[in-house]
């Protein structure tokens, strides 16, 4: 199931409102997507079609949740590590991105006159499906609602400059998410790439990752209580790089989908 968080198209009597609904259709023929509208939220038990529905390009995608917060893992491929000279760490860097700094597909990523230097970041993004805390490896299934694409976007210079990641990596727009969350794929060898400007950056895959979904979630978990529509990020594969104002960032996940997103100067 592919979950999609959208604004009502002018068409709708109610246009412009804010909606979930179910995108339906080939990943390889996007002019056939539908998107077709949910009642409610997609963090009930089963939720259900209102019997509405529109030709996906009629709409518009917006980030697919709003997380109370964004828990993300530094360093967790070996080859990302070892690009910028780290070893590989005893235990996962985790580091929390600001609920605003959230954007959805085809929204600009705003780059900051205070950097000189911002990075794409590629990255399996997963969305959590229900309240939990302490959450056990085995029971990790349990919790999660999906996965969706993510760019991890980082202010590299302030990053150096300042030790502690929060800020370099928190700017509005620096957590693009989307363009839908899949609820059936399996996280645990999926192809994972980045373009600029339709350039090959990144290419990797899930299975290089250090520690999978599983540990991750347990790892977060255990710090703190996880809300319905949280994210973790997993880290990214090798490869990251410079980002100008003018290009377009593409993510895309196998079996997931892409988000694209263009770099604009901030106001």
């Amino acid at each position: 199931m592919r979950i999609a968080r959208f604004s009502l198209p002018d068409t709708a009597a109610d246009a412009g409102a804010v909606r979930f609904g179910l995108v339906d259709g080939e990943l390889d023929r996007p002019q056939a997507l539908v998107i077709a509208e949910l009642a409610g939220h997609p963090f009930t038990p089963d939720p259900q079609p209102t019997g509405r529905a529109w030709p996906l390009d009629e709409v518009r995608l917006l980030a697919p949740v709003l997380p109370s917060k964004i828990a993300a893992i530094g360093r967790n491929y070996a080859d990302h590590a070892k690009e910028f000279g780290h070893e590989v760490p005893e235990v996962p860097i985790t580091f929390l991105k600001p609920s605003t700094s959230v954007i959805g597909p085809n929204e600009t990523i705003a780059y900051p006159e205070i950097s000189k230097e911002v990075h794409f970041e590629a990255e399996l993004a997963v969305v959590i499906g229900r309240l939990c805390r302490q959450v056990p490896r085995e029971r990790v299934k349990d919790v999660v609602l999906g996965y969706t694409c993510a760019n991890d976007v980082t202010a590299r210079d302030l990053q150096r400059a300042e030790g502690q990641w929060g800020r370099a990596k928190g700017f509005d727009t620096f957590c693009p998410l989307g363009p839908w969350i899949e609820t059936e794929v399996d996280p645990a060898d999926l192809a994972l790439t980045c373009t600029v400007n339709d350039e090959l950056k990144q290419a990797g895959r899930t299975s290089q990752m250090i520690r999978d979904v599983a540990d991750l979630v347990a790892h977060v978990s255990e710090a703190m209580t996880l809300l319905p529509g949280d994210v973790i990020l997993t880290g990214t594969p090798a490869g990251v790089g410079p980002l100008q104002i003018g290009d377009t960032v593409s993510v895309t996940i196998e079996h997931i989908g892409t988000l694209t997103n263009r770099v604009v100067s901030r106001d």
